[in-house]
């Protein structure tokens, strides 16, 4: 269940939110200065910040513009009674997610915050996606996902050319040599038997490389092995 921090010096707005927001299934907590937002944003944790534009004590682009100094990353909806292009566009820089202009109505709220929501975990997903990618060239590998790209397309890859991909990935101007490969890559079963090596690279090259006879990612060392090699 997302935590909505809700701070507005309107009492009755704050009371309209909080019911509409209870009623869509947040959990819902609430300020009516800036400086008590302020304190509640930055020292606790919530899904998301719907935040006043014009409040006592620190005003909403203050704020917004502390906790971004601070990294705290919480989205923040900005609200506000005023028209000013200006100010949207401020906020926006400052480091808000959105902009509602009062009045509003709050199932436009709740629509925006959903919205908001979606895209915060689409971004957090895609960073915890990407911290772990082994970036070589247009060839990008994601090892928790089994997945391989290049120039944006999913490969269509064997689980041993994943693996042999991989592990040259993760050896990235290494040379290997095709023992190396073969105990690293396949069982036992094919101990010294290093053509399974050759042939997988050759399956590679014709996935990954525009001209397999001079290869640009996957080099030949003459009388050892292969490395792979960055762009």
């Amino acid at each position: 269940m997302s935590r909505i921090l809700v701070v507005d010096d309107e009492p009755s707005i704050v009371t309209l939110l909080k019911f509409n927001l209870e009623q869509a299934g947040f959990t819902v907590e609430t300020a009516l200065n800036g400086t008590e937002g302020y304190k509640l944003a930055s020292g606790e944790t919530h899904d998301l910040i719907v935040l006043d534009l014009m409040l006592p004590g620190m005003d909403g682009m203050e704020i917004c513009k502390r906790l971004r100094q601070e990294k705290i990353k919480t989205p923040i909806l900005m609200l506000t009674a005023k028209g000013d292009e200006f100010d949207k566009i401020l906020g926006l820089e400052l480091g808000a997610d959105d902009y509602l202009t009062k009045p509003f109505s709050p199932r436009e709220v709740v629509a925006r915050i959903k919205a908001i929501l979606r895209r915060a975990k689409t971004e957090e997903e895609d960073t915890s996606k990407n911290e772990k990618l082994i970036s070589i060239g247009d060839l990008a590998i994601y090892p928790d996902q089994f997945e391989a790209h290049f120039k944006g397309e999913k490969l269509v890859l064997t689980p041993k050319e994943f693996e042999l991909l991989l592990y040259l990935g993760n050896h990235n101007g290494k040379v290997l040599s095709r023992d190396q490969l073969l105990d690293a890559v396949w069982d036992y079963d094919y101990a010294g038997d290093t053509r399974i090596v050759d042939v997988h690279i050759s399956h590679l090259r014709e996935k990954i490389e525009e001209d397999t006879r001079q290869p640009k990612y996957i080099k030949t060392v003459r009388g050892f092995g292969y490395k792979m090699e960055g762009m």
